[in-house]
């Protein structure tokens, strides 16, 4: 459905496409949001599909793509981490993203990178198989410092660690991958007593504390004895106009964790439209990878939906899918402890929305201006003029709006002067066509008069293109640096301070912080970057494989610059006009 402009702004499916269409159009609309969205439509578009799995598809596609205002919106574009046992002849664990295009096995998926970090750090310790990356393990000439900590058995060097042994430790990291602890623990136990008869005692110490770490992990986590499944919880909690959907994520019984959505929906949508566009844009993504769980255990009946889904994504996935509304036993349990986890999940969302609105009327009140809707502040990060880096982070009623946060690398211009990175910030900021809805009410500038004035001498002739005209301050710290002894600015030059218990004044300090967070990130990022970037990269003539042979050959870059011109003729590759310019660029650095 679209509107006068042509922009779609709702997308659905039906098997009835006569039916579905006529319960919007008749006298009696049931629902405020289907009559506004009846009020906005201008034309209907249809695609004809050869199944319901199809449209289903198709709807979840179209969703993704043109973000309707009317529909149900996932906003979460985030693929899951797994952990990847490779296919080499020495098989390595690590974190994957993405599409699985690299041979070897799959665990997972987990919730967060966190997770799968935690579990990896846990295998290194109780079976240290190697985690390094390929180009490390393929040229090695003797063990690195995870082997000489009892993190790695060495497979990079031959003699270490014989081929069977590491076979077994990677059967037993894959069958605790798996989630079979108890049959590594079985195993281990048998091995521990047979190596205690053959009076061999280091070893059957080894194979104790490997059962004594693996029992450790075991009473971390959660254990269900009624289910070896795979399985999603999902909980559901509307208030307000907001919705949180809480997944619990279990596997092989356990739970590997859980996350919070909140999807950005029309007002008055029901709690089974809400659900239903969740599960359908949740994981329909996912089975496109194969990682949808055996069962999905949901709070609410969603009728004929609930048997739409469960066909689709069985199809979809290549096996049978179970989609239950109303679980009995333990999968009752982790329901319930869904619904709980995403009942208080929102109320936190909640308090911290009403305490964000309330400091902006508070800041509205304070400064005598209609009511607040966003503001904008910016900041300026180098270190002694270097790499200097300027952000613009975006606050709305709603709090950080993150997607709309901006980083600018500043050039052109003299080291540390941070008048003219502002200049250069405001100016790429605002010297574009602005979409008036995106004009700030406030716009905030971290520093004292000088950058102020500065900032306005710029911003002013943008001004007076837009509709509305925004109060500019400038926030200086106080003497002693402390928060809550800030002093704010105006462009007329009037200063003022506001009580350090003012909640006008806690928005200031929130957003002021953001900016400065979010500037000294991009700053270290492209410092650390200069950091990494060889001197040699800098000099002409020098390519990879000189580069590579000069560390090589002279045993790393500290030697390389106490080397005479001499010294480094004699690297194979390297001519004596090559050197001389060699040994010159390394004394400049």
């Amino acid at each position: 459905m679209m509107d006068a402009d042509g922009q779609i702004i709702y997308v659905g499916k039906a098997k009835a496409l006569k039916k579905r269409l006529s319960s919007y159009f008749r006298k009696n609309v049931v629902g405020e949001k289907t009559k506004a969205l009846v009020k906005a439509i201008a034309d209907v578009e249809f695609t004809v599909t050869h199944s319901e799995t199809e449209a289903l598809i198709l709807e979840h596609n179209l969703i993704k793509k043109h973000l309707p205002r009317y529909n149900v919106l996932l906003r979460d574009d985030k693929s899951y981490p797994y952990i990847l046992l490779s296919n080499h002849r020495h098989p390595r664990l690590s974190i994957h993203r993405g599409a699985k295009r690299r041979k070897g096995e799959y665990f997972g998926p987990f919730p967060d990178s966190g997770a799968v970090r935690q579990s990896l750090y846990l295998l290194q310790r109780i079976f240290p198989v190697r985690q390094c990356e390929d180009s490390v393990y393929a040229n090695r000439t003797r063990p690195c410092l995870m082997y000489q900590i009892g993190r790695c058995s060495g497979p990079c060097v031959e003699g270490i660690v014989s081929e069977e042994h590491y076979s077994e430790m990677v059967d037993y990291t894959r069958q605790f991958l798996q989630g079979k602890d108890r049959q590594v623990i079985a195993s281990l136990v048998t091995k521990m007593e047979e190596a205690s008869k053959n009076l061999e005692f280091e070893k059957a110490a080894e194979y104790r504390d490997q059962i004594q770490a693996l029992r450790r992990v075991q009473e971390q986590q959660f254990v269900s004895q009624d289910s070896e499944d795979d399985l999603d919880a999902i909980g559901v909690s509307i208030e307000n106009g907001v919705a949180c959907i809480h997944v619990l994520f279990l596997r092989q019984g356990k739970i590997l964790g859980s996350r919070s959505y909140f999807p950005k929906m029309p007002a008055n949508t029901d709690a089974e439209e809400v659900v239903a566009s969740f599960l359908g844009q949740f994981y329909i993504k996912q089975a496109e990878g194969r990682t949808v769980p055996t069962s999905i255990l949901v709070g609410i009946d969603l009728g004929e939906e609930l048997e739409l889904l469960t066909k689709a994504l069985s199809e979809l996935a290549g096996r049978k899918i179970s989609v239950q509304s109303k679980p009995r036993g333990a999968r009752a349990r982790f329901l319930k402890l869904a619904q709980t986890n995403a009942a208080t999940a929102l109320t936190s969302k909640i308090n911290h929305k009403m305490t964000i609105h309330n400091r902006f009327l508070a800041l509205a009140e304070t400064l005598q201006l209609d009511p607040i809707k966003r503001m904008e502040c910016f900041d300026i990060s180098h270190t002694m003029g270097e790499k200097t880096v300027a952000s613009c982070v975006v606050f709305n009623q709603d709090g950080p709006v993150k997607p709309e946060y901006r980083r600018y690398n500043i050039t052109g211009i003299t080291g540390g002067d941070d008048y003219a990175a502002m200049a250069q910030v405001l100016e790429r900021r605002y010297g574009k066509q602005m979409d008036p809805e995106k004009i700030p009410d406030i716009i905030l500038i971290d520093g004292g008069k000088g950058q102020l004035n500065r900032a306005w001498e710029v911003v002013k002739p943008f001004m007076d293109c837009w509709p509305k005209h925004p109060l500019m301050l400038g926030v200086a710290k106080g003497v002693t640096r402390k928060p809550g002894l800030e002093t704010l600015i105006k462009v007329s030059g009037e200063e003022f301070s506001l009580p350090s218990d003012a909640p006008a004044l806690h928005l200031i300090q929130h957003i002021r912080d953001e900016s400065h967070n979010h500037a000294i990130a991009g700053h270290r990022a492209q410092r650390a970057k200069v950091r990494k970037s060889s001197v040699l990269q800098e000099i002409e003539g020098v390519g990879p494989k000189r580069r590579q042979a000069l560390l090589k050959y002279m045993g790393g870059i500290q030697e390389l610059k106490r080397a005479s011109v001499e010294e480094i003729a004699k690297v194979p590759g390297i001519s004596r006009v090559l050197a001389e310019k060699i040994h010159s660029s390394l004394q400049q650095h």
